[in-house]
């Protein structure tokens, strides 16, 4: 009898472990694992479509190089090209768990090139939805929220306008400077209220461009102390191509978003990819420096174990070998459309990030 309890233990104790212990692959991988908890899986990203202009659309002085007669001579069917190669990246990211439920995107012309993106190749089977709004970008440049309706419950949107108004008072720029509007997008991700925020923060360009960069980061700032005080449960995704890296003082300092899940307090934020940066993984490569701009952050109440409500899981650069330069001067950097001047048939000077959020089913 006593034999039979100890052996009796022995098997209880090894299911505790077993149910308490979640490893990556327990958690991303649970069909083969018959006493793990069953996953929801929402993959979350973000990708810089690097100049994607539709030919007969051309409103500003920047864009009018992609249209038939400007110097790429941008032709449809070089832009059908483009969307067929964009529309393959997206529906091969996450693919292994349903795609992504949401993904922010920059560089498009307007509304107009991501209905035709979402009516592209496999992507025109997804039924994806647009949240789109048009910027004063001297580029003519915005950015937008694409979504999986049946995994993201679109609620609201809107846009938030760079503070030009600081910024000339510290002699940034000239007041003729225009950049990208944020986009903030708030909806439900397994009935959890969930706000996205998108943004492509203003270039590298003069030695003051990165207190640009400081003063776009104030819009998030301000923007999700609002959100908190309104409803401390909202999960919060900050995200998109911010000309910067985790470590400046963009994001080291004004956004204060750590490195390590232990220093971040409540209402504190998370760099998903400080990390990845740390070991020399970037997301674009100039001159022979590898880059992170690419960025997710997350809002301290999605991080933790306990997966009953929704939580940040891990985070990925999607960079596969078709997406990398093979040959000539730029060999291992990303793929891009042009290269010199030249069209190539490539993707984006960029490589998507995205993270996994997941809940117990």
């Amino acid at each position: 009898m006593k034999k039979y309890f100890h052996f009796t233990l022995l098997i209880l104790l090894v299911l505790t472990i077993t149910f308490s212990c979640k490893s990556t692959q327990d958690v991303l991988t649970t069909s083969t694992n018959r006493y793990a908890p069953k996953f929801e899986v929402y993959p979350v990203g973000f990708y810089n479509l690097e100049n994607l202009y539709h030919p007969l659309s051309t409103d500003s002085l920047r864009d009018k190089e992609f249209s038939p007669t400007g110097s790429n001579h941008w032709t449809m069917d070089k832009y059908e090209q483009k969307l067929t190669n964009m529309s393959y990246v997206l529906n091969e990211i996450a693919k292994d768990f349903g795609g992504l439920a949401a993904v922010g995107v920059s560089e498009v012309g307007n509304k107009k090139v991501l209905e035709d993106l979402v009516a592209t190749g496999n992507l025109k089977d997804k039924g994806w939805e647009i949240v789109h709004y048009d910027s004063p970008d001297w580029r003519g440049i915005d950015v937008g929220l694409l979504y999986d309706p049946t995994r993201f419950e679109y609620v609201t949107s809107s846009t938030h306008p760079y503070p030009y108004k600081y910024s000339y008072e510290q002699g940034v720029t000239d007041s003729t400077f225009r950049t990208r509007d944020a986009l903030l997008v708030e909806g439900k991700i397994a009935g959890e209220k969930v706000a996205i925020m998108v943004n492509h923060w203003p270039s590298r360009r003069g030695d003051k461009s990165y207190l640009a960069r400081d003063y776009a980061a104030t819009i998030f700032t301000h923007l999700y102390d609002s959100l908190m005080r309104v409803d401390s449960s909202i999960r919060v995704i900050m995200m998109g191509d911010l000309n910067d890296d985790p470590t400046d003082s963009s994001c080291a300092e004004v956004l204060n978003a750590k490195r390590y899940t232990k220093d971040v307090e409540p209402n504190g934020l998370f760099n998903t990819m400080w990390e990845k940066y740390a070991k020399g993984i970037g997301t674009l490569c100039y001159q022979g420096k590898w880059n992170l701009f690419d960025q997710i952050i997350v809002s301290y109440n999605l991080l933790g174990n306990d997966y009953k409500t929704l939580k940040y899981y891990k985070s990925e650069i999607f960079n596969r070998d078709f997406l990398i330069q093979k040959t000539g001067k730029y060999k291992g950097y990303p793929f891009r459309t042009f290269s010199g001047g030249h069209f190539q048939n490539g993707f984006s000077d960029h490589f998507p990030t995205y993270i996994y959020l997941v809940k117990e089913k």
